[in-house]
């Protein structure tokens, strides 16, 4: 018996805790296999004659073009419903708004993310630029394919159905009745932190390194994140977190109000990409006070 109870002692005392949680994390060498990358540079000129760089905007337009295709035509669903019925009980309702929004960016994520790193956001790009995570060149080429895809997106929709797009309000942004343009300002700003903070983490490759016994699918807790801020804030601004859905909408819809809250839609998402850069990179990853 007291053989056995030796055996306890020493097996108990033989491993130590495998990943120490807390601060006790942030001082051990526990990202020993993983090497802070360079930041980019802000102008990359070899950029513009390469392949990959021009193949990952056409990435990004796609993935933008199909994201307004499906999620326009999803919002005027739930809207005639509504005109129709009186309620949106009999189509898929905010939550299936909600769904479509986050499901899609799960699904485009999935597909882009080897090619472009799937942003398919302005204030995503915005965000990761801040951080020093690609260059000013690539940044601009992104938000101009994103919002290009954007308006081809809804243009289709309109094209398909002109009568109805005009009618159910074309999945534009606006500040619902009952709220101030600055509250949706901040449920703006926080919805885009929320979504940029979950990006900085999903993608973070030093917590892939030290965390790699756990499997992450990227995708799915940005496309997760999406889905819930959509839940919270489709009754005060429809969600827009993504300027180049609101500007696609908006160009495409071209209604009076619509333009006249639009400075909400990219003043509030950029706002809330650069709180999430600088809440990540100085305090989460703590950069700038790592020694050289």
């Amino acid at each position: 018996m007291e053989g056995k109870e030796e055996d306890v002692r020493l097996g108990a005392n033989r491993f130590t805790e495998r990943q120490p949680i807390g601060t006790a994390a942030q001082s051990q060498d526990d990202g020993k296999d993983y090497q802070e990358p360079p930041p980019a540079p802000l102008f990359e000129p070899d950029e513009l004659t390469s392949w990959s760089f021009y193949r990952a905007g056409i990435a990004e337009f796609f993935a933008t073009f199909l994201f307004l295709y499906i999620t326009v035509l999803t919002v005027m669903g739930v809207v005639r419903s509504n005109e129709i019925n009186g309620n949106t009980c009999k189509t898929v309702g905010i939550q299936g708004i909600a769904w479509a929004f986050g499901g899609m960016i799960f699904a485009l994520v999935y597909c882009t993310a080897g090619i472009s790193g799937g942003h398919i956001n302005p204030a995503v790009t915005f965000g990761l630029f801040l951080a020093r995570k690609l260059s000013l060149t690539r940044a601009i080429f992104y938000m101009v394919m994103q919002c290009l895809g954007a308006i081809c997106g809804a243009g289709v929709v309109k094209g398909f159905q002109p009568k109805p797009y005009d009618r159910l309000g074309g999945g534009a942004n606006v500040v619902s009745k009952g709220y101030t343009k600055g509250d949706g300002l901040g449920a703006e700003i926080v919805g885009t932190f929320i979504l940029v903070y979950t990006v900085f983490s999903a993608t973070d490759a030093k917590r892939s390194a030290r965390d790699s016994h756990v499997p992450i699918l990227a995708p799915l807790p940005i496309g997760f994140a999406v889905f819930l801020v959509h839940l919270a804030t489709i009754p005060i601004t429809g969600t827009g977190i993504n300027p180049a859905r609101s500007l696609g909408a908006a160009i495409i819809y071209n209604n009076e109000k619509a333009w006249d809250d639009h400075w909400v839609f990219w003043v509030g998402p950029f706002i809330g990409a650069a709180l999430a850069a600088l809440y990540h990179q100085v305090v989460i990853r703590a950069i700038p006070f790592k020694s050289k």
